[in-house]
């Protein structure tokens, strides 16, 4: 893993080196400090391609796998957040002082599902949102409603909204709900109204956790594709990213795990795939093989139209051959019959 790292990585980063010689100009959006990438870092994608479907439908929500070394850590990271009605309780718990300021910063806009629907209704403007942000989380119970909400232009890139928990956690205090029960009609419409927003930590906490996870988008296919780093990474990150990305997918998206994987590559948007791992079996069960064939049954599948006629031919012979047998005994019978 970590030899085919080094070796994209040096392609890549001769290429880029190769085309800003060639046009004369330099990237004044290259990173500048180690903690940070670069915005313009091109993707390093994961090839994971199997040997059965590992799905048997295209999933709205992806999965999540946490990387070591995430690829969204850039100060710069433009995060849009779609929530449920009234977006403003969200706006207010991302601006509440125990929210943390670094995420708070990353978090560029706030809107709920229903001003998403009367705003954005042209193609031009939820393009002109699609290129605003690097990252769109939505509140995982409004997830469903937005492939109408955002048409075609999420959802054929890899900027699709990633759902995240925005609801508080489910607790077993029997006391608070004892409580709750006796409150007063006011004040329990009060509390209805915010019921389902969870605290300011507990949705910094989601959405850094999102951050530092890929996403697997799984559909009735056998390869997957897996964003696994940037062109800015080390190898030594690209290697433990990678390591990580495919236990995941062993531990939790690929049945029967490794005996089911035929082959993981890694490339760039735009190289070769170079392979990490290669089955030497192309089965998963040993009842999936199938017997040797005859090299008549070849020929048989190969000419359907051959094998007719060579039954037709062999039906014809038999009756010649069962005529024939009966005039000779009918002969016989005249020769050596009574005079």
């Amino acid at each position: 893993t970590l030899k085919a790292s080094r070796a994209l990585l040096k392609h890549i980063q001769s290429e880029t080196a190769r085309k800003e010689a060639a046009s004369n100009t330099k990237n004044l959006l290259k990173a500048s400090s180690e903690g940070e990438h670069d915005k313009d870092a091109e993707p390093i994608w994961l090839i994971l391609t199997t040997k059965k479907y590992i799905s048997d439908q295209r999933r709205l929500k992806p999965g999540k796998i946490l990387l070591p070394h995430s690829v969204n850590q850039s100060q710069t990271t433009s995060v849009c957040l779609i929530t449920c009605d009234p977006q403003r309780i969200f706006k207010d718990s991302i601006t509440h002082p125990s929210f943390p300021p670094a995420l708070s910063s990353k978090i560029q806009k706030v809107i709920g599902i229903s001003k998403l629907k009367a705003r954005y209704k042209s193609f031009e403007s939820r393009r002109q949102l699609h290129n605003e942000h690097d990252v769109f989380l939505a509140d995982d119970r409004a997830i469903t409603l937005l492939p109408k909400a955002l048409g075609k232009i999420f959802y054929k890139g890899p900027k699709k909204p990633v759902p995240i928990r925005l609801e508080p956690y489910k607790t077993s205090d029997t006391a608070a709900t004892k409580q709750g029960a006796i409150a007063k009609k006011s004040s329990s419409q009060e509390k209805d109204k915010t019921k389902s927003v969870a605290p300011p930590l507990q949705i910094a906490k989601e959405i850094e956790r999102t951050l530092s996870c890929t996403f697997v988008y799984l559909s009735p296919a056998v390869t997957t594709a897996i964003c696994v780093g940037l062109s800015s990474f080390t190898p030594t990150q690209v290697a433990e990213n990678v390591d990580a990305v495919v236990q995941g997918m062993v531990d939790k998206f690929i049945p029967k795990g490794w005996r089911n994987i035929r082959s993981v590559h890694i490339k760039g948007p735009n190289t070769m795939a170079l392979p990490i791992w290669l089955a030497e079996e192309l089965w998963t069960d040993e009842g999936d093989v199938l017997e040797e064939a005859t090299e008549a049954q070849t020929q048989e599948k190969r000419n359907p139209k051959k094998r007719k006629g060579m039954e037709l031919e062999d039906e014809g012979s038999e009756k010649r051959r069962t005529e024939k047998v009966r005039r000779r005994q009918e002969r016989k019978l005249s020769k050596g019959g009574p005079k």
